[in-house]
């Protein structure tokens, strides 16, 4: 009867146990342990790539670790500042910049400079919601338009600087961001959605939550597609568009255009692949990772519009989805995997397109 009880008891401590802290704490833990392993990857192959992933994943954790903590014991301003610090400038944008180390040395670089822009174009269009910062926008415009110059010239003309000038401008905006968070003046010390009691950005000032947006945005954005540009190049091809010989900058957009054409095209020979166990490991790995990218990059868009309920589920969702990926490829095995009934083989590096 006891015995009974006391897990009538506990089983009632589990489920007043608040999401809140259940999901972050998940993800988390998920994020170490992942972070560990690429960087025992890394330590026995010395990857940049590898490196930089690794960080990113670090910062998942804490960043996670702080809405844990928030949760669970409550927030205060310097778990504040930490969640938004790492949460909104660092996480997408480290994991993102892994991917454009990884690719580097293929045209993906081209797209990496119109992720700039499209960070620049953000920051236009949200320009009326912090009338008073033109300084910020003036920031972000200058940067972001710069860095897209240096990447399509250096994807164009020397492929090998393009991983050195996205580095070069990711540390040198952790640094920016890093002051402007820590020295900022809060509207409050911390800002939580009534309805959720998830973190919410609104006590950060108007100026540091626009040089925000751009971090995120192309992080995440070069996450997802490099996952897919990955799965492109590793997948059987139905060349539906071919190459062509264009004059410059009309043979970028077409050879974008033609990217997603045939990969969709490609589409029903990747299937066959599968099934006959001849598609390389990387292209389903590859497209767990753009799924486990997007869909927090979906629902931390969400919170800054006041959406709130997704966030922490999104969150966990996302790494596990990457966690996945980075399993089912052989690069993490030196070996064939099977799933099921099908046996993935293992091929060679891309070669540069």
């Amino acid at each position: 009867m006891g015995i009974a009880l006391d897990l009538r008891a506990a089983a009632r401590d589990v489920a007043a146990v608040s999401p809140n802290v259940v999901l972050p704490l998940s993800s988390s833990v998920v994020s170490f342990i992942f972070a560990a392993a690429v960087l025992a990857q890394w330590s026995t192959r010395r990857r940049g790539f590898q490196l930089v992933w690794a960080v990113g994943l670090l910062w998942y954790g804490i960043s996670a670790g702080t809405e844990f903590l928030g949760s669970a014991f409550g927030w205060s301003e310097p778990l504040y500042r930490t969640w938004y610090l790492i949460g909104a400038f660092f996480v997408a944008a480290y994991l993102g910049a892994g991917t454009v180390v990884l690719l580097a040395r293929t045209r993906f670089g081209y797209f990496v400079a119109v992720s700039f822009l499209l960070g620049a174009l953000y920051a236009f269009a949200i320009r009326g919601r912090y009338p008073s910062d033109t300084a910020s926008f003036a920031i972000v415009l200058v940067v972001c338009g710069a860095t897209a110059i240096a990447l399509a010239l250096a994807t164009w003309r020397a492929r090998a600087l393009v991983a050195p000038i996205a580095l070069a401008v990711l540390v040198l905006g952790s640094i920016a961001a890093a002051i402007a968070v820590l020295g900022a003046t809060l509207a409050a010390p911390y800002a939580l959605d009534a309805q959720t009691g998830v973190p919410v950005g609104e006590a950060i000032p108007g100026n540091v939550r626009i040089l925000a947006g751009p971090f995120n945005i192309i992080g995440a954005v070069v996450l997802v597609v490099g996952a897919l540009f990955s799965a492109y190049v590793f997948m059987p091809k139905n060349r539906v568009l071919g190459r062509r010989s264009l004059p410059p900058l009309v043979a970028q957009a077409y050879g974008a255009l033609a990217i997603v054409v045939n990969f969709f095209a490609s589409l029903p020979r990747a299937v066959m692949a599968l099934m006959r166990g001849q598609l390389h490991s990387r292209v389903p790995a590859t497209l767990l990772i753009a799924l486990g990218g997007f869909i927090p990059g979906v629902t931390s868009g969400l919170n800054r519009f006041g959406i709130t309920w997704a966030f922490f589920l999104g969150e966990l969702l996302g790494v596990l989805l990457i966690f996945a990926g980075f399993v089912v490829s052989t690069e993490v095995f030196g070996a064939r995997v099977r799933l099921g009934p099908i046996v993935m083989r293992r091929e060679e590096e891309a070669p540069a397109t």
